[in-house]
């Protein structure tokens, strides 16, 4: 088994490996090539679909970050605002027509709880899934191992810590129910 694999297991993983740095140096030369264009810029096409696992045309507004970028995938009709951050470290599936507010973080990586056990620089992570339709407000922060169900709607600033069923509305820290949809 190499780091590779182990990360996208969410097993615990060197972070250093050569291969993990081979593959984020990676990233972040698209990820600046990205974040260099405009609207319309032709290249945009291009560098999305090398750096994303699946793109699927979606509307993504720079500046925006990632680890490997190959790991995140979307549905179609996607749209991404300013600020982004979606740390792939295992896999971030997104389904079709999300709307994703500006500054959210999608976060997989994980770290032991003991203080001996993260010293040793291990770390692990757990994959995200958002379903269809839903929307995530400006600066919600989507943690590890989360599913998000179709229709759901996270509030601006919500720190989503459990699962959300579908067509659920959440807001807080940590996330919790609200009782009505506007």
């Amino acid at each position: 088994m190499s780091a590779l694999d182990d990360m996208l297991a969410g097993r615990p993983y060197e972070p250093g490996d050569g291969e993990l740095v081979s593959l984020r140096k990676t990233a972040q030369g698209l990820m600046r090539d990205y974040n260099q264009t405009i609207v319309g810029d032709k290249t945009r096409a291009r560098t999305l679909s090398q750096l994303l696992g699946t793109w699927n045309g979606a509307v993504i507004r720079v500046p925006f970050s990632v680890d490997y970028g190959k790991h995140i995938h979307f549905g179609p009709d996607c749209f991404v605002n300013y600020g982004c951050v979606f740390l792939d470290v295992c896999e971030i599936r997104i389904g079709a027509r999300c709307q994703i507010g500006p500054q959210v973080q999608l976060l997989t990586p994980d770290h032991p709880r003991d203080r001996e056990s993260r010293s040793k620089g291990i770390e692990y992570g757990r994959p995200i899934t958002i379903g269809d339709d839903v929307w995530i407000g400006g600066g919600a922060i989507i943690l590890p191992g989360v599913t998000i169900g179709d229709g759901a709607v996270i509030g601006a600033g919500a720190v989503v810590t459990r699962d959300v069923p579908p067509d659920a509305i959440m807001a807080g820290n940590p996330a919790r129910p609200v009782n009505s949809k506007p």
